[in-house]
């Protein structure tokens, strides 16, 4: 028996491709075409594998998951252990169904109980089954496509209300510029309760370079009121900007957030420029967004009086 192990490696090159390409789909995701092609290239070679008997050990469940994770890091990358894992789990998912579909439809479209029998082979007290794949690949990847579609739908509506509300952001703090990508939150109304000033919240993380890291260890703990107590043992140089907000939070009583008066905050959402100078920025200990779409709430007021 010849076996083609160029027309192996691309067929399966292929279907891990599309397995891929589908699973980055319903995450809604836009890998890098070569981290795509270089994960399918690595699990078509460890198929490619199986014609060698001397590396039998490297077919066992533990490898095979070894191997589906290290494909999904490849191609997807490894931002949060949450993102991750919600990669592997689209990836799975898309895995059963099209073998799900295939094994469906490679018995819905035969005919009678003759060619079943042909299919099934008895040795040595065990039964085999063999099944004849070659259309029913692409069948299958219709069909995965129809589920995917119907199954996330509303995630994707979802994450376009979310875009729609994506803007860009550039904090002044004397000579200090710092920018990125904040979400306009109608239902963000935490201000100053002394000046009634509006408070934009950012991730603690975008000023690690600004903040001791001590500061920062306190802000995920949620310990800034002790932080201020000890003002004096560690001088800031924006001391003078520092304030505490307090705050709700959900399921919570009332906290404390450490919070940064800017010089100005300018926003830009298609082509339209909001700057504002009253304004305080809260930082936040943990992400704002798993998949880092954006690291900031922007209040709702701030974007009200275009300039």
């Amino acid at each position: 028996m010849a076996v083609y192990v160029d027309v192996m490696f691309l067929r399966e090159l292929l279907i891990d491709g599309a397995i891929l390409l589908t699973s980055a789909w319903a995450r809604h995701l836009k890998p890098p075409p070569w981290r795509v092609l270089l994960a399918s290239s690595v699990g078509a070679c460890y198929v490619v594998l199986m014609l060698f008997p001397q590396l039998s050990f490297l077919f066992t469940l533990a490898v095979k998951i070894a191997m589906s994770l290290l494909m999904v890091w490849i191609a997807f990358g490894f931002t949060s252990i949450q993102h991750y894992l919600r990669n592997i789990g689209a990836f799975y998912a898309v895995n059963f169904v099209a073998a799900g579909a295939v094994l469906g439809l490679y018995y819905l479209f035969m005919q009678g109980s003759g060619e079943v029998w042909r299919t099934i082979t008895f040795a040595n007290g065990s039964m085999r089954v063999e099944l004849k794949m070659g259309l029913f690949y692409f069948i299958a990847a219709f069909c995965i496509g129809l589920y995917v579609y119907r199954s996330v739908l509303t995630q994707k509506r979802e994450r376009e209300l979310v875009r729609a509300h994506l803007a860009e952001v550039k904090i002044r703090i004397g000579e200090k510029i710092q920018t990125c990508t904040g979400l306009i939150d109608t239902g963000n109304q935490l201000y100053d309760p002394l000046t009634r000033t509006p408070v934009m919240v950012t991730e603690a993380a975008l000023w690690q370079e600004d903040l001791p890291e001590s500061w920062l260890s306190s802000i995920r703990s949620a310990q800034v009121d002790r932080l201020v107590a000890g003002m004096d043992e560690q001088p800031f140089a924006w001391q003078d900007r520092l304030r505490l907000v307090p705050f709700r939070g959900v399921n919570r009583g009332s906290q404390f957030m450490l919070a940064l008066k800017p010089d100005s905050v300018e926003i830009t959402q298609e082509g339209r420029v909001y700057e504002t100078r009253k304004v305080l920025i809260g930082l936040d200990g943990g992400k704002l967004a798993s998949d880092g779409a954006y690291r900031a709430i922007i209040h709702p007021s701030m974007v009200q009086q275009q300039t």
